[in-house]
């Protein structure tokens, strides 16, 4: 019955975190820029580094321990892939996308 609690309480804090951070990334995307831009311009409009990170950790700040730490790999995994899709929208490529996803992380 402990278990359960506690598995409830998890996935309760896991949905709060996530409809956060979904908030958090709903503003609209650089992904208006135009396709030939050149790559210099597309990665400067990565957002703020550490904001995702920073917006992870206030979402696990609740939490302790081990549920604190899962949390917040959990939350860090999403903003990657967050990031990720982010530069395939804007057609990164190469090296330029490894750093764009490394600075848009955090």
């Amino acid at each position: 019955m402990k278990r359960l609690v506690v598995a409830l309480v998890s996935a309760g804090s896991l949905l709060v975190s996530v409809a956060a951070f979904a908030q958090s990334t709903s503003a609209p995307a650089p992904a208006a820029a135009p396709a030939a831009a050149p790559a210099s311009e597309i990665t400067s409009a990565a957002p703020v580094p550490g904001a995702k990170r920073a917006a992870c950790q206030s979402a696990a700040k609740a939490l302790k321990g081990q549920e604190r730490h899962d949390q917040m790999q959990l939350c860090m995994a999403q903003a990657h892939l967050d990031c990720l899709k982010q530069a395939i929208d804007q057609k990164i490529v190469g090296p330029q996308r490894k750093d764009f996803v490394k600075s848009c992380a955090g």
